[in-house]
């Protein structure tokens, strides 16, 4: 066992002695209390801890005072000298014994886990690194370099902040429709903000973003990762960063670059502001891995803390890092003080700063034990128990490369996932592959196979055709490859298999014909996706056709390809925009389009009508030779509000449906069905002519010429009386869509 004697650490610039007190051993970080500050950080193996306190540039390096107490496993000192602004990090003492486990090296300075604010960015240089990268054995020799100069430093903050009215939305999951954005990308080319506060939480505040949210008729903004993070050496190396942000460093501060101010309630600000609108804010966390990497990696907080509490180690060699996650290390939740430390971090965000959820990067490792994935695991549990967390919304990517990683539908009650299902299977039908009716009827009526289970809900589904991860809607429309050239890897990055389709003609196109076809498939798919059963999560600028050349994996493209170009937006594209707030307003005008139970076939004797039936075109039910026919590409859907028993229904919730996907390249002659209680179907939406508003009714027994690769939706006329269809023109619409989803 390599054990290293370790030297003192670089001697201070200047020195002050300012009183330290034993403090308490709770809450875990720095806690100011209006007289001083509480410092607490866990360590199960350290020696000794050394509160290091420097100057408000965080340059120099003021004094190193040794916490004095050590309390189950906590560290912790009260400093009555100490301010809000005060500006700290930790030099962590005990053994150097890297086949053991063990990694402190008190040369490194090192980040507070719990630090509320950090200031300064990461400089990759060789002293942040624990061992020497000269040497021959690597990760088992010793550095004693001193670090302070190369990292960010903490700050203490002063919470105190004004909500004043602030009320959460507190959407209802059946209601929710998500948006996922970025908080630099949104707002960095916006030409109606100040120049001065594009890509922070500031811009994300302006009245201008707020308004033009609130008027798509969406419910929640997802925002991608704002946990402080950590630009890799190789990507800078190539004058690129890491713009996604799945490199977390700190799960209590929001990332530096994020900030207008020197004040991270700058951030609270934003939530009031979108809080007032009606709109949530979803936070995309990553707590399964570091920054810091696997045994080669850097020690910059964790590593040099506890890295054998920290991290999951392999068994027989602790040298060596489990790494499920793909990024070097992995988060080992099944130690007490690490699951602490994520649930502590999360109902930080939620009560603190009054976030409304969570989706979680690489979820199925959150849920894992050193036995596997448990969905009654100790982070599930946690959530699911706590007071907090479990009236929060929870996200979860259910998936990781580790042995059985992929894991959809297997969360637990309380939990939404992203289901990849939806968007592969609707991708594959509107390109035109063989034998998918099947599997889409399953997936727009809210993926029962994989959710009906234990009492959960459609809503459960979260349902995406796109995300950060991949092409947008345009380049799915329009490239049959993957073009990442610009990621400088030789276009090796990114998934192949993107079941995309350029109809003829790869990238950009003059051709009239193919763009016509594009925009119906973009609205083919847009309508799929917000009129299905489930939680819908829309990726910013796929309504207006935002493209990014092609790139499908686009995380290290901090420039233009990422930004939304607001002053390019074409006709086209309002014409889109005004297509998706047709959309979402047909959503909240029929509940039928998002209820709150499985669509089954459920039937309702008394008036002789299931809740949902499938049909071919010829208007009778769908056979079993039909379903496994894998030329079939045209299904009509009726969905029924009337089957649901009286006692559930909502107020407009017995309304009927017919929706007709045809994905077949050539016009399809459909049958427009009779139903019970019926007297004619009118049409709400085509999107061949997307902008025309039908105020003749087709009679039962009709032939309606359905456009070759085109998604319709007709509404049932009662006899006797109208129904509530949508006759007032686009306008209508749009106000319906402004407006929140109709409460109980």
């Amino acid at each position: 066992m390599n054990i290293q004697t370790k030297p003192a650490a670089a001697p201070l610039v200047a020195a002050v002695r300012s009183g330290i007190r034993e403090g308490r051993p709770f809450p875990l970080g720095a806690t100011w209390d209006g007289l001083g500050v509480n410092f607490a950080i866990f360590s199960a193996h350290a020696t000794k801890v050394e509160l290091c306190l420097f100057d408000e540039s965080g340059e120099t390096e003021l004094e190193r005072i040794e916490l004095p107490e050590y309390t189950d496993e906590i560290w912790h000192g009260y400093l009555p000298s100490a301010r809000p602004g005060t500006t700290y990090g930790y030099r962590v003492h005990g053994a150097y014994a890297p086949e053991a486990g063990h990694r402190f090296n008190p040369n490194k300075l090192l980040i507070d886990p719990y630090a509320k604010q950090l200031i300064g960015e990461l400089r990759w240089a060789p002293e942040i690194f624990g061992y020497r990268l000269d040497s021959r054995d690597k990760d088992l020799s010793f550095d004693e370099r001193d670090s302070a100069a190369f990292v960010p430093k903490c700050r203490v903050i002063d919470p105190a902040f004004t909500w004043g009215s602030e009320r959460r939305p507190n959407v209802p999951w059946e209601q929710t429709i998500f948006y996922e954005m970025h908080v630099k990308g949104f707002t960095m080319l916006h030409d109606r903000i100040p120049e001065n506060c594009r890509g922070t939480f500031a811009a994300l505040a302006d009245p201008h973003v707020i308004a033009y949210l609130k008027s798509l008729g969406l419910t929640s903004v997802e925002l991608l990762p704002i946990h402080a993070f950590v630009d890799d050496d190789y990507l800078l190396q190539k004058g690129l960063r890491n713009y996604w942000g799945y490199n977390s460093i700190g799960f209590f501060a929001p990332d530096p670059r994020y900030l207008n101010t020197p004040f991270v309630n700058e951030f609270k600000e934003t939530v009031n502001q979108f809080h007032a609108a009606g709109i949530e804010i979803i936070l995309d966390v990553v707590y399964n891995h570091t920054a810091e990497g696997n045994e080669l990696g850097p020690t910059l907080s964790l590593k040099g803390i506890d890295n054998a509490s920290y991290y999951r180690l392999m068994p027989d060699e602790p040298r060596f890092y489990i790494n499920d996650t793909g990024t070097g290390n992995t988060v080992n939740l099944s130690h007490p003080r690490v699951l602490q430390m994520v649930a502590d971090s999360l109902r930080y965000w939620a009560t603190e700063m009054r976030v409304d959820g969570f989706r979680f990067d690489l979820a199925t490792i959150l849920a894992r034990e050193p036995y596997g994935f448990d969905e009654g695991g100790g982070f599930l549990d946690a959530c699911r128990q706590d007071p907090v967390l479990s009236m929060v919304k929870l996200i979860a990517e259910p998936w990781d490369i580790g042995p059985g990683g992929y894991q959809v539908g297997r969360f637990p009650p309380g939990w939404a996932e992203w289901n990849d299902k939806f968007r592969d299977t609707v991708r594959a039908f509107w390109k035109g592959d063989e034998g998918k009716l099947a599997e889409l009827a399953a997936r727009i009526t809210g993926s029962g196979d994989l959710f009906n289970r234990r009492g959960r809900k459609p809503w459960a589904s979260v349902n995406f055709i796109t995300a950060h991860d991949g092409f947008t809607l345009h380049d799915l429309v329009s490239y049959n490859d993957k073009h990442n050239e610009a990621n400088g890897e030789d276009n090796r990055d990114g998934h192949s298999n993107n079941h995309s389709w350029n109809h003829g003609a790869e990238g950009p196109t003059d051709d009239a014909e193919i763009v016509a076809l594009r925009e119906r498939q973009k609205r083919n798919m847009l309508a799929t996706l917000l009129l299905a059963q489930g939680t819908p999560m829309l990726l910013a600028g796929d309504e207006f056709g935002r493209t990014q050349n092609g790139n499908n994996n686009a995380y290290c493209q901090d420039n233009a390809l990422n930004w939304i170009d607001w002053g390019a937006l074409t006709e086209e594209g309002r014409q889109m925009v005004d297509f998706v707030r047709k959309l979402i307003a047909l959503r909240k005008a029929y509940p039928i389009l998002h209820r709150g139970r499985f669509l089954v076939g459920e039937y309702n004797d008394e008036i002789d009508v299931k809740d949902v039936t499938w049909l071919a075109p010829d208007a009778s039910e769908m056979t079993p030779e039909q379903w496994q026919d894998p030329r079939a590409r045209c299904l009509g859907i009726v969905l029924d509000g009337r089957a649901q028993p009286t006692g559930i229904r909502r107020r407009g919730s017995d309304a009927t449906l017919l929706i007709v996907m045809n994905a077949h390249h050539d016009v399809v002659e459909f049958t427009l069905p009779s139903v019970p209680e019926g007297d004619s179907w009118r049409c709400l939406l085509d999107t061949h002519v997307p902008e025309r508003i039908e105020e003749t009714p087709h009679e039962f027994g009709d032939v309606y010429e359905v456009t070759g690769r085109s998604f319709l939706v007709f509404t049932l006329e009662r006899k006797g009386r109208h129904s509530r269809s949508v006759r007032t023109g686009m306008g209508a619409l749009l106000e319906i869509a402004e407006q929140p989803f109709r409460r109980e």
